[in-house]
């Protein structure tokens, strides 16, 4: 006898839900970022969600509870450097920023990323003392202060201005 589905079921059977949910999870977590449509990021979200706090919580318990979710590489990168991110933080994991429309079908795209970013240590070169820095914001020393430059209009000079030509 058929039940209820809970959650969303486009349009595929029990197995090939699960497939998906597997694969885009992983695709999750292996990418740090992944671009599907809205209905299907809203529907991982809560299952990406729940993996986070199993990794953080059962430390040895974890590998296990993982592996029904994700592919084995995944489920390593979760335990190693994924759930550690988010130590300080009791939810919301995820963030699903909306884009706009798929030109092919119109059917609404989001990108989903995690809340924490990945964070990227500074190599120091020992021959200069310089650190190096591989990711993030330009930063400009204190003190100095970059003006913007903004476009000025051009007035029309008299006796030039446009005008429709009457027929």
């Amino acid at each position: 006898m058929k039940k209820n589905v809970f959650g969303r079921k486009f349009k595929r059977d029990v197995k090939e839900r699960k497939a998906l949910f597997k694969s885009l999870l992983s695709s999750l977590v292996l990418n740090e970022r992944i671009k599907t449509t809205e209905a299907k990021a809203k529907a991982i979200k809560a299952e990406a969600d729940k993996l986070i706090s199993k990794a953080r919580r059962e430390k040895k318990l974890a590998q296990r509870l993982l592996s029904v979710h994700l592919y084995p590489e995944a489920v390593e990168k979760v335990i190693s450097e994924i759930a550690p991110r988010f130590e300080n933080r009791k939810g919301g994991y995820v963030r699903i920023v909306k884009l706009g429309e798929r030109l092919s079908d119109n059917a609404r795209m989001a990108i989903m990323e995690w809340v924490e970013k990945k964070v990227i240590k500074s190599v120091t070169s020992e021959d200069k003392g310089v650190q190096k820095k591989t990711g993030g914001k330009e930063r400009r020393p204190k003190g100095k202060t970059i003006k913007k430059q903004t476009a000025v209009k051009k007035k029309p000079e008299k006796g030039k201005t446009r005008t429709k030509k009457s027929k």
